[in-house]
């Protein structure tokens, strides 16, 4: 029988492993688009979990600071398989960029410039557009019933359009916990479904903070690239877009170090980093594997060096993760908090509204052909519900054809 337990469980983990990992090679878009691909894929086709439980995942993402799409993964992760899930979900869809950037840093900017390859990322980039529209419309249908909710999340999307702070995102979710527990006895919803427990909650918290004090007293090689890579994903609130002139900035910046073996990386090759980290699939966040890969010494491991400046970007977000949602959970019983969650959901709405203008649409949608095709690709979404690989193979079809 425990056998047999075992062998259920380690089966989870590795559909978990599985599913992450083709995601991790087509979530193109940036973070609001994996989220709408997490939508498709794990809640609806899936069902993992509820509309919801991802919703209140979603809005954990954004308070808590670190890679928001990576974080809510994570917390799929572990709702689906515990501890391991979660590593295997994060390993899985962080592992395709991770390598792609690294071989951008070694091998330089070999790629770009080829039509057809141009052409099937900005097909790509139209599929995120379609897919990002799909779960705005679906968390709409869900969390935006009423005036007050529906009037919540097209403020909230306003705001973030219309404000040029990287903390928007933070701004809009505490007001909207304000305005929850003003507007509590118009809006708290009947019943509030919970989150799974989180075992060792307080363990990672504990971790997350420790490591976090820790680095400010590590300033060279290996380890001080660890530091400085941590504290930025320590303290980035919004996301990719705002990780990657934090990480810039550490290794453009030679105090940063002081081991005066490290590479010098150039404004040049920075700016294909930066660019690369938009256009692969995957968490933007990787921007940390390229720069440890373009500071690794001449004697030392790209890979190695690559791989601790992930880890260092990714760990503390992940850590106060699964502390945060633990936290969440133990106030889920109180209806000042169940009210404040459902002004959250809202909230969370216009976020994904905002970034389907910009920087998703904004960036994707450059001629009426393009919004012909995402107009045709988000019919066929919405009525025949297609599976995720069906519709990659058939944009990228499309780009292609456009590319000749």
């Amino acid at each position: 029988m425990m056998v047999d337990k075992n062998l259920s469980y380690f089966k989870r983990v590795a559909e978990v492993f599985v599913s992450f990992l083709l995601l991790g090679f087509t979530s193109f878009g940036g973070p609001a688009a994996h989220l709408g691909y997490f939508n498709q894929t794990f809640i609806k086709r899936k069902q993992w979990a509820s509309e919801t439980q991802y919703a209140q995942w979603v809005a954990l993402s954004q308070i808590v600071p670190g890679p928001g799409s990576s974080q809510v993964g994570f917390a799929l992760g572990y709702h689906r398989a515990g501890l391991l899930g979660a590593v295997a979900a994060f390993i899985a869809f962080t592992l395709p960029s991770f390598v792609v950037m690294v071989l951008l840093a070694r091998f330089g900017n070999h790629w770009q410039g080829n039509v057809f390859f141009d052409g099937s990322v900005h097909a790509l980039k139209l599929l995120a557009v379609v897919v990002v529209a799909d779960a705005c419309i679906s968390m709409w249908r869900s969390f935006c019933q009423s005036k007050i909710m529906a009037g919540l999340a097209l403020f909230s999307a306003a705001f973030i359009i219309l404000s040029p702070s990287g903390f928007a995102s933070l701004t809009v979710l505490l007001i909207a916990v304000f305005f929850g527990m003003l507007a509590r006895p118009s809006i708290v919803p009947t019943a509030s479904e919970s989150l799974p427990k989180v075992r060792f909650a307080w363990c990672f918290f504990v971790i997350a903070v420790v490591g976090f004090v820790v680095s400010f007293f590590l300033d060279s090689g290996l380890s001080g690239l660890f530091a400085n890579f941590y504290r930025a994903g320590a303290l980035v609130f919004g996301g990719g877009h705002v990780v990657l002139p934090m990480l810039s900035a550490f290794v453009l910046t030679p105090e940063s170090y002081v081991d005066p073996t490290l590479a010098v990386i150039g404004e040049s090759n920075l700016l294909l980093g930066y660019a690369a980290a938009q256009a692969v699939p995957g968490p933007m966040f990787t921007m940390a594997s390229f720069l440890g890969a373009s500071v690794t010494p001449k004697s030392d491991n790209i890979w190695l060096w690559a791989g601790v400046a992930t880890l260092a970007v990714f760990l503390s977000g992940l850590l106060l993760m699964l502390s945060a949602q633990a936290a969440w959970q133990r106030l889920s019983h109180y209806v000042l908090f169940r009210s404040a969650v459902a002004s959250l959901n809202a909230a969370v709405v216009g976020i994904l509204l905002a970034a389907l203008y910009y920087p998703i649409g904004t960036s994707s949608l450059l001629g009426w052909m393009d919004v012909t095709i995402t107009g045709f690709g988000l019919a066929w979404l919405i009525y025949r519900r297609p599976s995720i690989f069906s519709l990659i193979i058939v944009f990228i079809i499309v780009g292609l054809i456009r590319s000749l």
